[in-house]
């Protein structure tokens, strides 16, 4: 197996226009393409387990490969521990992920094939008012609307 790298992606523009990159952890492939070990925090598009070929001097990414995982971003305005406790248990016992905890957010990658109603209705039954929740890589990056539609071919039937 492939030892551990870092590299920086970008992940969007801060509140002053400046460029913002995200750490994540990759394995590099034979053919030289990385695949991602967790789901990021802020990058858009991409979740634990996908190809990607990426440029180091732009910080930019291309898709080759999706692992089928949804990157699930939960945040809080206070501490987040106590959604934690019962929101993690849940979604592991589905195959779930977590894979990024801080005081106020959470990353989890949770496979596509368990049902998008079934995901939202453990995050919808799990947090409280304080809490908010959003996928990291459904809706295009640019609008945040116009769904990516990738789980079509791994949800359809064989």
């Amino acid at each position: 197996m492939n030892a551990l790298q870092v590299i920086e992606i970008f992940a969007g523009l801060n509140p002053q226009g400046q460029p913002v990159a995200e750490k994540v952890q990759v394995r590099v492939n034979e053919d030289q393409s990385l695949q991602l070990v967790k789901s990021p925090a802020f990058v858009k598009g991409l979740a634990s387990g996908d190809n990607i070929k990426f440029d180091a001097q732009t910080q930019e990414f291309e898709i080759v490969r999706r692992s089928g995982n949804l990157c699930i971003r939960v945040f809080s305005r206070d501490d987040i521990h106590a959604v934690a406790e019962q929101l993690t248990p849940a979604l592991e016992k589905l195959g779930g992920e977590l894979d990024i905890e801080t005081p106020r957010m959470l990353v989890y990658s949770v496979h596509v094939s368990l049902g998008f109603t079934v995901i939202e209705d453990i995050l919808n039954g799990c947090l409280d008012e304080e809490c908010m929740w959003l996928y990291g890589n459904v809706y295009d990056p640019q609008d945040g609307k116009t769904p990516l539609n990738w789980w079509q071919s791994i949800l359809a039937p064989e």
